[in-house]
């Protein structure tokens, strides 16, 4: 998709330095994609203490189709 927008070109310059990204939209493609990461990753976190686990469970049997 096509888009304009104003994007800070020291911020820039510097994402695409530290990334060695060859291209704006390259940068700007890894931004958005560990962004989202890093989302999916915090609500996941969010999840801690919500699920039960079995503490005798033992993959190694479902494996063996047990």
């Amino acid at each position: 998709m096509r888009t304009n927008v104003v994007i800070d070109e020291e911020l820039l310059k510097e994402a695409m330095k530290l990334t060695n990204a060859k291209t704006k939209k390259d940068v700007i493609n890894l931004a958005l994609k560990e962004l989202v990461e890093n989302l999916k990753r915090k609500n996941l976190a969010d999840l801690k203490g919500k699920i039960n686990f079995i503490e005798d469970y033992n993959y190694k049997l479902m494996r063996e189709g047990k």
